[in-house]
């Protein structure tokens, strides 16, 4: 299938690794001049350097924090013309509720909610000028599921599915979706240390750990496993292409059937 994307310009905020990776990586396959960023430029650097020969699509790279305003002002005045925009910046930690601070609340919110919406007021002058564009917010299915050990977390993917719903209700009658694709348990590299180390601790395979996890913490999962970063990419290519333009405000679910409905 022709998804349409050697014409487009695609933004992947945190993309140097799991998710995000898995996404540039994806829509550079399918043609799109894709824009890897990261904190660190040599991650940026290896990222970028890791993609590009398996690439149908140019890979640039663009090295900054975007949770900081004069970051995204600055990336946004480097690559102005932004059609598609994956807002994957996100942060993540355990923390019982009684000791997070209020830092830490502002502190998740700025990375993982602000600095989507920042980005998203930053671009929207070009694709409304062109009358096309794309923008998905990565969230989580802990925006239902909210973890009792990382409320602040759900709270900021939650924030996320609000943030693109009423963007989206703006946009109404233009060539601009808005999304937001909700992954669930996914073999991210911090996924992969944490079975790892599990299995140590306890003295089980990373296998048994896998099963334990999917018993105890997520029950109600389908799969009975974890996700790959690329099975959650093929999701979000497909709704950033030009065939998903009747996909927008949706919460679109890559989350192995862990979040339970009527319907």
């Amino acid at each position: 299938m022709d998804l349409q994307l050697s014409v487009k310009t695609a933004l992947v905020t945190g993309s140097t690794a799991g998710i995000g990776f898995g996404i540039a990586a994806s829509l550079a396959r399918e043609g799109a001049t894709v824009i890897v960023n990261g904190r660190k430029a040599d991650a940026v650097e290896r990222a970028v350097s890791e993609m590009r020969p398996a690439q149908a699509g140019k890979v640039l790279g663009f090295a900054g924090d975007l949770s900081q305003a004069a970051v995204a002002d600055a990336l946004a005045a480097k690559h102005p013309n932004v059609d598609i925009l994956v807002n994957n910046l996100g942060i993540f930690e355990v923390q019982p509720f009684e000791k997070i601070s209020d830092a830490d609340w502002q502190r998740f919110f700025d990375v993982n909610v602000l600095s989507g919406a920042r980005l998203a007021r930053l671009y929207l002058p070009h694709m409304r000028q062109r009358n096309w564009g794309r923008i998905i917010f990565i969230s989580s299915e802990s925006a239902y599921h909210i973890p009792a050990e990382m409320i602040h977390y759900g709270m900021t993917k939650a924030a996320q599915i609000a943030v693109a719903r009423g963007l989206a209700e703006s946009l109404a009658g233009t060539g601009i979706t808005v999304n937001s694709v909700l992954p669930g348990p996914t073999r991210s590299r911090g996924v992969g240390d944490f079975l790892k180390d599990w299995a140590a601790k306890d003295g089980k395979t990373a296998e048994q750990v896998e099963n334990d996890f999917f018993k105890v913490a997520r029950p109600t999962s389908l799969l009975k496993r974890f996700a790959t970063p690329e099975e959650v990419a093929a999701m979000v290519t497909y709704v950033a292409s030009p065939l998903a333009a009747a996909t927008t405000g949706a919460a679109l679910r890559v989350d192995g059937g862990t979040v339970k409905t009527a319907f």
